[in-house]
This record gives structure tokens, sequence and C-alpha cells, in this order.
């Protein structure tokens, strides 16, 4: 069995298309959407509405984690435009995800990342794509379980749940062979970005899952750079599959 996993695709379109060449099965973990980029000014929605001096500056109030400041900026900004801004941001979402899951592989096994919209995914998964969050599934003979989404941060990304409601899909998940997260456990190794020089929100449920089942695996990406992309955790070999806009590279699993 020859499984390709990506994540943080970002609107990676015609990466995405060649994700699964060589593969059985394409598992995505989320975070389909590009709405700020951190590395070209030029890309995602916001910079497509306003321009990309508008993001770098948006950027650099993040870096700075001036997230106050930078959500009161931008809010002027928003304010500036002739439609209701949910209406624009629905149909810039609505354009990415058409385009990415025109070209999704078939099969694929895909959860949700923190800026992804799960109500809208019903109108683009095609008959290959099968949603999973906070569930499992049997690829190639081993059970895979799937949680979504990421943790409140001030950041207030669209698919950010409380810690109890994340931890209640990782109990519902139970004991697997292969755990498929968005974001990682909460180990200050993994959760850090060597380049936005901050810590990004992992999960003390999903840490606490590997000591008590000892998956033989997870997957999870969410952290563009981490400062350590992989670790053992007793028996469990915890990977950072990569940040897939930035390498058009999908992992590699094969067993």
């Amino acid at each position: 069995m020859r499984v390709h996993v990506v994540s943080d695709v970002h609107g990676s379109v015609s990466a995405l298309a060649r994700a699964a060449e060589g593969a059985d099965v394409l598992v995505c973990l989320g975070d389909l959407v590009l709405f700020l980029d951190y590395h070209d000014a030029s890309g995602g929605i916001f910079a497509d509405l306003f321009g990309a001096p508008a993001a770098q500056q948006l950027v650099a109030l993040r870096t700075a984690k001036r997230f106050d400041d930078a959500r009161e900026w931008s809010r002027s900004l928003w304010a500036s435009l002739s439609e209701d801004p949910r209406t624009v941001i629905d149909r810039k979402i609505r354009e990415q995800y058409a385009a990415l899951f025109a070209v999704m592989p078939e099969p694929a096994y895909l959860t949700y990342g923190n800026v992804d919209v799960p109500d809208l995914w019903p109108d683009y998964v095609r008959p290959g794509h099968t949603v999973l969050d906070g569930q499992t599934v049997d690829i190639g003979g081993r059970t895979w379980g799937f949680v979504g989404g990421g943790l409140r941060t001030p950041m207030r990304t669209p698919y950010e749940i409380d810690d109890d409601v994340y931890a209640e899909k990782v109990a519902a998940v139970g004991a697997v062979d292969v755990l498929a997260c968005h974001i990682p456990p909460d180990v200050p190794e993994l959760l850090y970005d060597v380049e936005a020089r901050r810590f990004e929100r992992g999960s003390s449920a999903v840490l606490d899952a590997i000591r008590d089942t000892q998956p033989g695996l997870v997957l999870f990406g969410h952290v563009h750079q981490p400062l350590q992309s992989r670790m053992r955790i007793g028996r469990t070999e915890c990977v950072n599959v990569g940040h897939f806009r930035g390498t058009g590279e999908p992992y590699v699993l094969e067993y």
C-alpha cells in the first residue's frame, strides 16, 4: 500500500492535481484555503481584495503578535468594501474550493484544517472523496483515525473549536494504527515555527491518546516550519507531513 499525505495545501491547485501520482490513495489533512500568504504577499484572498502592501502590513502585525491591532486595522479595510465582507469572503473561498476539489485525486480521505470552512465542503466533494472528522476508516488493512480543525487562538481562524470538543473527537477515534490530525500533539518542539518565531497550538488530547493507546504513527501538519518535524513518543512515531504549498511534495507512506 502506498499512501501520499498532504497538509496545508493553501490554494496549490496544480501541485494538488499531481499529489497522488504513483499512490494508491491520497490523504489530505486540511487547510485547503489560502487567505493570507506569509511568503508571497500577492497571494491569497486578502491580497486579491486589498493588494500586496496591505497583506504585508497584516503579516507584519501578526508576526509581531499584535493581533488586536491587526484585527482593528483590517476591519477598516473590510468596511471599505461595497459588499458585505462575509458575502465577499464566502465567494472567494468558494472559488478556491471549486478549483481545488476539481483536481483533488480520487480516492482521497480528507479532514479539515483550522482555516477551512466545513459547511461548504459538501458542495464540492466528489464521489471518490471521503471526509472524516472524529471517525475511522480502513486504508489498506490499517485503521486510520481522523481529527480535523484546530484549537482556539488569537488568530480566530474559521474552524477553531473548544478544547473539550476537540478532545471528544479524539476519544471517538479511540485506538488506531494511524492517527491523522491537522494539528500536532502538544509538544513544544513540534509546535514552534522557526520562521514565524512563535508557538502554534497543539492538542493535549492527542498527546494523551498517544500515551494511552500508542498508535504506530501520528501524522499532522499545521506548523509550516517546525523546529522538529518528527519525534518518537514511546512506540509512536510523530511526523509533520510538511507544508505542501511550500514544497509541492507529499509525504510518502508505504506498508
